[in-house]
């Protein structure tokens, strides 16, 4: 299993506005090959922003990095970017390969 965070932090004031545009978005996640499950998440909230972080999870880590290089990745972030006075610096990428699992 392969889980792909990217974080991000949205600033203060501007949660609803983010949140909207997320739930918008086509992702075109259906039906590529490995992908499991995405969720949202908000988290903390500091004096000038709120940590968000997008979380996927994926059968392996070839298959997030094939999803990258895919017709349905540049589908889903063709809009990224035309909201750029709502982030405080760019996304953060983490990605995670599993190593005990019960």
């Amino acid at each position: 299993m392969f889980i792909a965070m990217n974080r991000f932090r949205i600033v203060r004031g501007r949660e609803a506005e983010f949140e909207r545009i997320w739930s918008e978005r086509d992702s075109h996640l259906d039906g590529v090959p490995g992908f499991r499950e995405f969720r949202l998440l908000r988290g903390p909230e500091e004096e000038d922003h709120t940590l968000y972080a997008s979380h996927s999870i994926w059968r392996d880590r070839e298959a997030f990095v094939d999803w990258t290089r895919s017709e349905a990745f540049r589908k889903a972030h063709a809009g990224a970017g035309t909201a750029r006075d709502l982030y405080l610096g760019h996304p953060h990428f983490e990605g995670f390969e599993s190593v005990l699992e019960g």
